[in-house]
């Protein structure tokens, strides 16, 4: 067998159905395979997706729970064990570089550095916000907390 001596299954391919060509085509001539008047039978006709026929939907009959804060503000949050692993000694530490090392991943466009872990050497950590006992192990450690 060759390429050019494949071919698709017997009965497998169909023509494309043409609608709207006359009486001739056998596909109903004026009716074009849609039945006689109705909505669907008229072009941009139908219903919406989740109609049902008037009936109360789906989605107003269940009832809402919960509540979504839209003015919430997400903050990316790193403990000081993390810090410490990953930077050396006496360097920068921000949300750029947290990005670029892929331990912030997604959109947050905010950090907030937890004081979970140790931290032995001196950084200078720039975030929106601290916990007091991060502030306090950063600024023992012999580094600086800088508030964005």
């Amino acid at each position: 067998m060759r390429l050019e001596d494949l071919r698709p299954t017997k009965g497998s391919v169909h023509r494309r159905k043409r609608v709207g060509r006359g009486y001739g085509s056998g596909h109903g001539g004026h009716e074009s395979g849609r039945g006689t008047k109705g909505q669907n039978s008229r072009s941009g006709g139908g219903v919406r997706l989740g109609y049902e026929g008037g009936q109360t939907p789906i989605w107003m009959r269940f009832p809402k729970r919960g509540f979504y804060n839209h003015t919430r503000i997400e903050y990316a949050c790193v403990n000081l064990d993390t810090l410490e692993r990953v930077f050396p000694e006496d360097s920068e530490v921000t949300l750029q570089k947290l990005r670029e090392l892929r331990i912030v991943k997604g959109r947050i466009q905010r950090l907030k550095v937890l004081g979970r872990g140790e931290l032995s050497k001196p950084l200078t950590v720039r975030a929106h916000r601290f916990t007091h006992a991060a502030k306090q192990k950063i600024e023992q450690a012999g580094g600086k907390a800088e508030v964005i």
